[in-house]
């Protein structure tokens, strides 16, 4: 994102909204890393998971991570929805003559839209999960542990929404890959090390991380629906 509505110093908006960016993808990678383990088979998943499940809801050091998380995610759509409507208001009238698609790519011109299909997945996702690890009366496993793991599988298996909730979150999935293509080769661009001879590289990073990371997570669904 070249410019904040949150932010007005250049420098505090340039470095935030990368070191954020940067931040979540991260996040990514390690919530993906404790998703994985719901592909290990019977009990020996679901305690492993409930396990890693209850570490990431008591640790002080996760606990303030995850803090820190939400007011990124927050400072991303307040941020983004504030500057699409301050854009807009710049220019209420389109040029007689536009062809956008000549100028950047989809990603970029529709950051504000994939934003937002990817906010409304985090709070029905946060509001079927963590707030029922936090707050529902779930029942606990063999060693004592909230199983979310059969939250979890009940959520993705139900008979009447299962296959809603799959194929929305692999909907969901899709937009965080296509946000993501844009936005982690412009986290480096905004911090100066987009040079020619890293642009290359950064750019294969981007799309592999954009790709592999999402599709990761867009399986694990599929594959608890196809196999519970």
């Amino acid at each position: 994102m070249s410019s904040s509505a949150l932010l007005k110093s250049s420098l505090a908006k340039k470095y935030w909204m990368a070191f954020t960016g940067l931040f979540l993808c991260l996040f990514l990678v390690g919530h993906l890393a404790g998703n994985l383990q719901l592909f290990i088979p019977g009990e020996e998943g679901q305690l492993q998971f409930n396990a890693y499940a209850k570490f990431m809801t008591t640790n002080p050091l996760v606990q303030a991570l995850s803090y820190i998380v939400y007011l990124s995610i927050i400072f991303h759509a307040v941020d983004g929805a504030l500057l699409t409507v301050k854009n807009r208001k710049a220019r209420p009238v389109n040029y007689q003559y536009s062809n956008p698609s000549a100028n950047s790519p989809w990603t970029s011109r529709n950051m504000g839209i994939l934003g937002t299909v990817i906010l409304v997945f985090i709070v029905v996702h946060m509001s079927n999960f963590w707030y029922e690890m936090h707050f529902g009366q779930i029942p606990t496993d063999a060693d004592g542990n909230k199983d979310l793991h059969t939250v979890v599988v009940a959520a993705f298996t139900d008979a009447s929404i299962g296959l809603v909730y799959v194929i929305g979150y692999v909907l969901a999935m899709a937009a965080i890959s296509f946000h993501l293509v844009h936005g982690f080769q412009s986290a480096f661009q905004s911090l100066g090390v987009r040079s020619k001879s890293l642009m290359k590289p950064i750019q294969i990073a981007g799309y592999l991380f954009a790709i592999l990371i999402p599709l990761a997570f867009a399986v694990i669904p599929v594959y608890i629906h196809a196999t519970h």
